[in-house]
């Protein structure tokens, strides 16, 4: 063999490994990016929501509502096209039509809506298409025994509970759950099958979060912190799907600082799933937004 057919056999493997490394390197280099849109699994429930809410019911909606509908509608409109799919809102919250106007024409798929039934209805089957009514879809993605502050809620709410498994066993909607407002109420909730889905209050600086006492707004500090946290980790441990809610406590953090911190908080170190802020204009949503993507960035 010549030196001159050697050297162009060398080169032509040279190119061709070359190439070939040029073909593979972005398959293997490319790293995956998190970011507020991504489409977590929610516990158990074979589920997945995004890892931001927008939640319509600040100050039982009021806030929401203010905004006028062709406010509220933007805002819905814009959250959608920044990948927040998931919406929280609640019969109490007086928004369940104002859903249904807000997301006329885009896809039901697209959307991950929870809501939560108020109160002992004599009839939850019959309310719960009431709610199917008012938001215009056919079936709801989680439905939750709203704002529980006893230990014994699962006794005085069977009625409620077992309408849950009724409507959950005909597709009507798609997981069940709890929120919960008090410490023993959450502990409840932490260790029960039934539940699907727990909504927790959760912030850093302990401010409207849950306590000892059996009451919907008791003042709390930083001790509710870590016991929360262990709470949240029960409910993992039993495959429950967790969001977090009241980080921005219900609006009192008016110090962006704040704002940043207890998302960072909630993203880095509490191990809820996903988080709900109640929104009330579209700087609001690009704030969280930045904030939620700064916290993952840094995790790596």
């Amino acid at each position: 063999m010549s030196h001159k057919e050697m050297n162009r056999r060398q080169f032509l493997k040279s190119t061709l490994l070359t190439g070939a490394a040029l073909v593979f390197q972005p398959i293997f280099s490319k790293q995956t990016v998190l970011s507020h849109a991504d489409l977590v699994p929610l516990g158990k429930t074979g589920l997945k929501i995004s890892r931001l809410g927008l939640g319509a019911g600040s100050n039982s909606g009021e806030v929401q509502r203010s905004l006028g509908h062709a406010g509220f509608n933007k805002l819905i409109r814009y959250a959608h096209e920044r990948g927040v799919r998931y919406i929280d809102t609640a019969s109490s919250y007086h928004t369940h039509t104002w859903i249904r106007e807000a997301i006329q024409g885009l896809p039901r798929e697209d959307f991950f809506i929870l809501t939560k039934m108020s109160g002992l209805p004599d009839n939850p089957m019959k309310e719960l298409e009431q709610y199917r009514k008012e938001l215009g879809v056919d079936y709801i993605d989680s439905l939750l025994v709203h704002a529980q502050v006893h230990p014994d809620w699962v006794e005085t709410h069977k009625r409620l509970i077992d309408a849950f498994e009724e409507a959950k066993h005909k597709q009507i909607i798609r997981s069940h759950g709890v929120s919960c407002h008090s410490f023993p109420a959450i502990r409840k909730a932490a260790e029960l099958e039934w539940v699907d889905v727990n909504l927790v209050r959760i912030n850093p600086q302990g401010v409207k979060l849950d306590t000892e006492k059996e009451t919907y707004f008791d003042h709390s500090t930083t001790d509710s912190v870590p016991i929360i946290l262990g709470q949240i980790r029960q409910m993992k441990k039993n495959g429950h799907g967790v969001i977090g809610m009241k980080l921005i406590a219900d609006g009192d953090f008016t110090n962006p600082q704040d704002r940043k911190k207890s998302i960072r908080f909630a993203i880095q170190k509490s191990d809820v799933d996903a988080v709900v802020i109640g929104f009330k204009s579209i700087a609001e949503i690009d704030e969280a937004i930045e904030n939620i993507n700064g916290a993952l960035q840094d995790m790596g």
